[in-house]
């Protein structure tokens, strides 16, 4: 199916507080609404892995209760996976610190699920990719942190921000994940619902 019809006859409700995902969205010309409700984003904690993001995602969905025909509600999470460990958003900048430490000189994993729920049926996708960070000194991380926006960003930090632009050696897999929505495959389970 030709990207150009994605929107035909849908309406599409992204319910994302995120500029990042808004931006992303935007960028590939589609149609789309917003609409959010609060959310609480605790989980079981026996969850692992991409169960968490796929959990939320789901959670997330609950409040569109009243789904017209002809609509398609994506709600997206991100978690930053590191050694078994899960690293959401920071609670403050000692945390985001230990993050960031934690990060330093390694490889972890960024996993985005994306639900896209409709009036009969939903449809989830995960995204994993992987991100190998040089080591991040404590000057660097202090710097990032007094200078920049981490505290809405799983892991504490932006793959699109300072602290990423020097610090990322490489990445396997999508870029866009990583900043919180895998545009290609979005589009792609668009093309076919």
């Amino acid at each position: 199916m030709d990207f150009i019809k994605v929107n035909k006859g849908k309406t599409i409700i992204l319910s994302s507080k995120s500029p990042r995902r808004k931006q992303l969205l935007q960028e590939t010309g589609l149609n789309f609404k917003i609409k959010t409700f609060p959310t609480n984003e605790d989980y079981p904690v026996e969850l692992k892995g991409r169960e968490i993001p796929e959990f939320l995602v789901k959670k997330k969905a609950i409040p569109f209760n009243k789904i017209k025909k002809n609509e398609i509600i994506i709600t997206a999470d991100t978690i930053v996976w590191a050694k078994s460990e899960h690293l959401g958003k920071p609670k403050d900048i000692l945390e985001a610190k230990k993050f960031l430490e934690k990060l330093s000189n390694k490889k972890h994993e960024v996993i985005t699920s994306v639900c896209f729920t409709e009036k009969e049926k939903q449809t989830i996708i995960s995204e994993s990719t992987f991100v190998f960070f040089k080591r991040i000194s404590k000057n660097e991380i202090n710097y990032y942190l007094n200078k920049f926006s981490f505290m809405d960003k799983a892991g504490a930090y932006g793959i699109q921000d300072w602290i990423g632009i020097i610090g990322v050696k490489r990445i396997e897999g999508s870029y866009t994940n990583v900043i919180g929505l895998p545009v290609s495959q979005v589009i792609e389970t668009l093309q076919k619902l």
